[in-house]
């Protein structure tokens, strides 16, 4: 099962780096990444595969919410199948 996560905040030093630890620790392997800044602004989208997370999908969101509110960033996730459907033409 893959999963978009989206990380959205004030750029920083660290912000790819703990993320990307917090998912390596929990069995989360990074598909594909885009990340820019924009204005100062950190934006970044994720490609996940959870078919290994050694947590329940509703655990990790709420574990990426506060990671992202210790960063300063906002960190959502949802299943691939509804991000696609929400941004359909």
């Amino acid at each position: 099962m893959n999963a978009i996560i989206t990380v959205v905040g004030t750029d920083q030093v660290g912000i790819i780096a703990r993320l990307s630890s917090w998912l390596a620790e929990h069995g989360i392997n990074i598909i594909d990444i885009s990340q820019t800044i924009l204005s100062g602004n950190f934006v970044m989208m994720m490609m996940v595969d959870l078919s290994k997370a050694t947590c329940a999908i509703q655990e990790t969101k709420e574990s990426l919410t506060l990671l992202g509110a210790d960063l300063g960033v906002s960190i959502n996730m949802m299943h691939e199948q509804v991000f696609t459907a929400m941004h359909r033409i």
